[in-house]
Order: C-alpha cells, then structure tokens, then sequence
C-alpha cells in the first residue's frame, strides 16, 4: 500500500509459563497508514497487549518472538539487533503505557523524563532539552510546566501523569505511536480529555496511532479502523462504522450486544456465554466455537484465518453471512458512541 508506515504479517508469540507454553498472539496481520488510527479490541487476555510490545521487541521475560514480520517504514524491526531496536524505540516510535504511576521513575522528576529521550536519540544538550520538555508539557495541557517540570510523579494526578506519559512518548517526533489502554484507570471527564488531546496531536503531527482498549465507545470515537481480537487470533477487521453497523462475526456481534444502551431499559445486560479458551492448549477449529450461537459441524476443525469480505472487511468466520442477516434482521446493537 502507498505511504504505508505499518505492516504487521503473521506475528506469533509465545510465552514460558508454569502450566506450558502460552501462545498469545497467533497469526495476527494488519497495517496502518500515516494519519491514521487503529483500534484493537477484545476481551482480557486476548492478545492485544502483547501484540503491541511485540512491534517494539518489549515482551516480558519468557516471550519470544516465533515468527512473522513488523514492517516499519519499510524495515523490519524483528530484524533489528537490540542496539538498533532501542534507536526505533522512543525515537521513531513512541508507547503510552495503561498505568503511568508504574511506568514512570519514582525518583526522577517527570520533566527529566521528558528530556531524556530527546538527549539520547536527537542528541540535545540538556538545557535544550529542557526546554523542549516544558514546551511539550504545555502542548500537552499540565499548567504552569516551568514549576511543574521539578515535580515528582507521585506529586501528579492520574490526568496528568497520563499526559507526562504523552509527553515522553511525542519527545522525539515520532511517526508511530502505540497506545496501551492509555486511559482504563481515569474517570470518564478525564478520559475524554486524554483521547481529545490524542486527535489533536495527531491532526497537528500527522502520526500514526494504535490504540489498545476494552471500550468500544472509544474505539467509535477516536478511530477510523478497528481490529477485534479473540483468543489470540484477529477474527474481524475493517473501518469502525462499517464492522460496528454489520459486524461480520459472532464474536464483534457479542461485544456490540454487551454495550449497555442508556436509551432502553433492561433488566439484565446482554453477555456472551462461556469463557474464553485456554492459550496453552486452544481447541481445534474456530476457537469461538463453544460460545458461539451460530456454529456448524464445519467449526470444529480446520484453520480460521481472516478472509476477505470486501476491499475493506475481513471476517475469519464462515458462516460470516447467518452474523450479517442475522443483525440485518434484528438491528439491536446500540450505537458504541
């Protein structure tokens, strides 16, 4: 694809446990142009997090990278040495963890962590960086940056430990920025607040985004294409408006079903039925199977892989058709905004 900045094929990972050898992340492929913006979305466990250190080579100890590649401006990362893998880190692309408080040095001001990364990757002097640092905090919304740039995180709130973590991440005009639930742990007002100043830098930077979340209102709201996860595995993909109006598997349908819907009154929220399969032994055949109210004798073996829809849409489900005549006949899924 022309001007593409992301193509992830066939990433596999696995992980040393106590039980056996989890694999969290198998046969996952997208890609991501500039300017753009990627959801991943899914249950706990399912693989996203994993997918999105992956692309950076920040697995935690006992992961491995076991196959695929990560296309990154035409370099493939999985490639790299760790010395050149921590010159892309940072400096071509930055990562927003989902906890700043365990994220972020205890012991060092939040402004020196914030010019670190300029004075090792664009080789600034300190008083530059500094600079740097105070600009981009108030870029980032935290008021009086001159006196803030001395405080300790733990002398921060949630909010604006979030934005430090922004600031860290644009400190080396990226091209790529990986978001990891950047905004599960703050209230609602604050969220908000968070995934507006996001849209705004990007529209600025023109940076790529892919955004990690459990929250589809989010994902409506600050993305143009989403990826649903399950199991390890993608089984959806498309532009956001197209998969949340039709979804074209059983598992989207589910999660869209299980938003609450404000407008109506039910005495029970709708749930998908079941738990998620092992990852250390998964089952043969479609892994959503069991819980899945449209399953065939023709689910129970073989290999899902996505397959394409349309231009645009690809469903790993085979009886994709029953989902989409299924929501076409009984429109219930609320709008996920």
């Amino acid at each position: 694809m022309a001007g593409e900045l992301l193509s992830v094929r066939d990433l596999r990972v696995e992980l040393a446990s106590r039980n056996g050898t989890v694999h969290p992340v198998e046969g996952v492929s997208f890609d991501l142009d500039p300017g753009q913006t990627l959801g991943i979305v899914g249950e706990s466990g399912c693989g996203k997090s994993m997918t999105l250190r992956a692309i950076l080579g920040l697995l935690p100890r006992g992961g491995a990278i076991t196959g695929g590649q990560v296309v990154f401006r035409g370099q493939d990362l999985l490639t790299l040495g760790r010395g050149q893998l921590r010159d892309v880190r940072g400096r071509s692309i930055g990562i927003i963890f989902q906890e700043p408080m365990s994220s972020l040095n205890p012991v060092m001001t939040v402004g020196d962590q914030i010019a670190e990364g300029p004075v090792a990757h664009l080789g600034l002097p300190r008083s530059a960086a500094r600079e740097r640092a105070v600009d981009l905090m108030r870029q980032v919304g935290i008021p009086d940056p001159g006196r803030r740039y001395r405080s300790y995180p733990h002398e921060l709130s949630g909010g604006m430990r979030q934005r430090v973590m922004i600031a860290i991440a644009l400190s080396c005009e990226p091209q790529l920025i990986l978001c990891d639930e950047p905004t599960t742990a703050l209230d609602v007002t604050i969220q908000d607040q968070i995934l507006k100043l996001l849209l705004q830098l990007q529209e600025s930077t023109g940076i790529g985004l892919i955004l990690v979340t459990h929250d589809l209102a989010v994902v409506a709201q600050v993305c143009q294409q989403v990826a649903v996860m399950y199991a390890a595995q993608l089984v959806e993909t498309g532009p956001v408006a197209s998969v949340f109006a039709e979804p074209c598997h059983p598992y989207t349908l589910g999660l869209l079903r299980a938003v609450p819907d404000f407008d109506k009154v039910k005495a029970v929220l709708e749930s998908i039925p079941g738990i998620p399969p092992s990852l250390i032994a998964p089952p043969d055949g479609c892994r959503f199977r069991q819980r899945c109210s449209f399953a065939e004798q023709d689910c129970a073996a073989g290999a899902f892989p996505l397959l394409p829809l349309a231009p645009d849409r690809a469903s790993a489900c085979v009886h994709w058709q029953s989902c989409r005549d299924a929501v076409r006949a009984d429109p219930v899924i609320g709008q996920a905004s």
